[in-house]
């Protein structure tokens, strides 16, 4: 099985920081992309950011210059750096591994974490 464990949310002032990490834990034998998501209430859950195992980045245009994604493939770990935040950033952040291949399976499969809350005040 995959475990995939958020950590870093918490509360900040607007125009703070925050940094994300998300481990992703388990019988893995390679991951195809990790990626952040957020839902805040009454919202859908949209993408913040996606990172290739190549190194390859996207992100969401709201968050554009002021959120950084990285990722460390050996330790299966995404990181989500957060600068300038803005009371709209409130949500629950979602990471997900994409792709995962396990090391005793041969199809590839996502998973997600529990959600880490990030709530930036005004």
């Amino acid at each position: 099985q995959v475990q995939v464990v958020e950590s870093g949310g918490g509360l900040v002032q607007r125009g703070g920081s925050l940094r994300l990490s998300c481990a992703a834990s388990g019988r893995i034998f390679s991951i195809n992309a990790m990626g952040w998501y957020r839902q805040a209430p009454g919202n859908q859950r949209e993408l913040v950011a996606h990172i290739t195992s190549g190194g390859s980045t996207d992100y969401a245009d709201s968050v554009k210059g002021r959120f950084t994604i990285s990722r460390d493939n050996a330790k299966n770990t995404v990181y989500l750096q957060m600068n300038s935040l803005k009371p709209e950033d409130t949500a629950v952040y979602y990471c997900a591994a994409e792709g995962v291949k396990q090391t005793a399976g041969i199809s590839r499969g996502d998973y997600w974490g529990q959600g880490t809350q990030v709530t930036v005040s005004s």
